[in-house]
């Protein structure tokens, strides 16, 4: 861990990542790419130093107010939250100033906040977007090492139902020959229709791959599926999209169940949402589900 000085907490895209880097050891992950200039290990956390003064600041000075998104690029509730509470800080701070938030994680770490996080929805507007991949916790322990198992996932989903936060639900990425069966979509979909998601995020079924994230997913394969890496690299040589033999199949039943259950996807749509302000008693007109 290292502290790292810096003039301002929120992007003009009113997006907020709090640390740099991340400790969950994902096999996948996306945010190891060269072209993200993380110029120090990916496991040496890099800290805003002075993020929620800094972040009172920038807010005080605002004319409006807005959402505030975290954890698209860095997961805001990796282990270092536990000591540091920089999450919690910012949090804090955005309630006292009226904000709305959407916070993306796959740790249950963000437990410890819900009671603030509910506040925040009471007086705004929050919304809690959880990533899952696959429905069978072992398999979990493999790809996502050192974060919350799927089942834990899911009963943060439940937590934030009790409560009335709404959730969204991001299935990605998927992995060809690993977890891109139907079972597993089927289950992770029961998932969500149990918890009363208000959309899922979908780009299709597979992952991305580019320098820095490639070498290092391939370097997973060698430890735990050996026999995949060859098969990733006669398959999609350099490809920065890498789409499962069985998208188009998994994508029909995808769409099909949340049909079915009134759930939304489409992306635009739930982005519309998740980035629109209002408040909680507004919430439910701004989220048409009828696509």
């Amino acid at each position: 861990m290292h502290f790292a000085e810096y003039k301002s907490i929120i992007s003009p895209q009113n997006n907020m990542n709090l640390y740099r880097g991340c400790t969950h050891g994902c096999i996948y992950c996306d945010s190891r790419s060269r072209c993200y200039q993380i110029n120090h290990d990916f496991e040496d956390i890099e800290v805003k130093k002075d993020a929620a003064a800094i972040l009172e600041n920038q807010l005080r000075k605002r004319k409006g107010i807005s959402m505030i998104s975290t954890g698209a690029m860095c997961d805001p509730y990796i282990h270092l939250e536990e000591e540091l509470l920089v999450t919690r800080q910012c949090l804090e701070v955005i309630e006292r100033y009226g904000f709305g938030v959407c916070i993306q994680t796959k740790s249950n770490r963000i437990l410890r906040d819900l009671a603030l996080l509910q506040r925040i929805n009471e007086k705004a507007k929050c919304v809690v977007a959880i990533t899952l991949t696959t429905y069978d916790d072992n398999l979990c322990r493999i790809i996502e090492p050192y974060v919350s198992t799927t089942s834990e996932r899911y009963e943060i989903l439940k937590e934030c139902q009790r409560v009335g936060i709404p959730t969204i639900v991001w299935i990605d990425p998927i992995l060809p020959y690993i977890n891109d069966t139907e079972e597993n979509l089927r289950k992770l979909l029961d998932y969500c229709i149990d918890a009363d998601v208000k959309g899922i995020i979908c780009f299709g079924f597979g992952l991305t791959l580019r320098e820095g994230n490639r070498e290092f997913f391939y370097s997973k394969l060698e430890n735990h599926f050996p026999d995949l890496k060859e098969k990733y690299i006669a398959n999609y040589a350099n490809k920065y999209e890498c789409y499962s033999f069985n998208n188009e199949y998994l994508m029909n039943i995808f769409s099909s169940v949340c049909k079915k259950h009134g759930i939304q996807h489409n992306i635009d749509d739930i982005f519309h949402f998740t980035k629109e302000f209002s408040k909680n008693s507004e919430q439910i007109s701004l989220f048409d589900t009828t696509n």
